[in-house]
């Protein structure tokens, strides 16, 4: 497996263990003002994040370039800022608003890179359909 692939695996773990215990803290408190951080801990960290790792262990190709290791980091640092701003946001600190903001766009730039990822042309498979004699 990609190196890339075993990043966004162990991150991805991180954010799960992150969000159950938001949940569980929200089930024994009996107050549930953070599920807003809680859903986005599980979606855009385990979630996505797993997501990610697999579709780089199955594109190889695309998972051994400078950009994948920079798409994991921008897009982990946004999810890393914007989570627990959310949630100190929604446990009643209004002043962290900006954190999840930039958390945020953080977060979609990482998005963005990984689409150019996906649509980008694979640089064996580029190779070969430019030299057809290569294929043979």
């Amino acid at each position: 497996m990609p190196r890339i692939s075993q990043l966004f695996f162990k991150t991805a773990i991180l954010f799960l263990i992150v969000g159950i215990g938001m949940g569980l803290q929200m089930s024994i408190s009996g107050i549930h003002n953070v599920t807003g951080a809680h859903a986005h801990a599980n979606l855009l960290g385990w979630v996505t994040m797993a997501l990610f790792g697999g579709f780089y262990a199955h594109n190889p190709a695309k998972a051994q370039g400078r950009l994948a290791f920079v798409q994991y980091g921008v897009y982990t640092l946004g999810v890393a800022i914007m989570v627990p701003a959310l949630y100190l946001m929604l446990a009643g600190n209004p002043a962290f608003e900006p954190l999840v903001a930039a958390g945020s766009m953080i977060a979609f730039l990482g998005v963005i890179l990984f689409a150019v990822l996906v649509f980008a042309p694979d640089r064996q498979q580029s190779a070969r359909t430019s030299h057809p004699a290569a294929a043979e």
